[in-house]
């Protein structure tokens, strides 16, 4: 099986593509992509903002949970309080 093309992906994320989107997001997770994270993450998708908390989780980045949390994310701030409870 072939690695997916990125650029194939997001042309047919532009097009509307959940699939292609869903792949995206998924890709930018595998390689710790924080910042591509946030963009899908800010455009609404909820599996963006998800994977995004676990990733600041593993690396106890406080400040990406604690932006996360003031931004209405219950998770992050659940995480954040136990991370600071430590």
């Amino acid at each position: 099986m072939t690695d997916p093309d990125p650029e194939a992906l997001r042309a047919a994320a532009a097009r509307g593509d959940s699939d292609a989107v869903d792949q995206l997001i998924e890709l930018a997770a595998e390689r710790g992509d924080a910042a591509e994270l946030r963009q899908w993450a800010a455009g609404g998708s909820p599996d963006a903002a998800d994977l995004l908390v676990e990733l600041a989780t593993e690396r106890e980045d406080h400040d990406e949970l604690r932006r996360l949390a003031l931004g209405g994310d219950t998770t992050a701030a659940e995480v954040l309080a136990e991370l600071e409870s430590d």
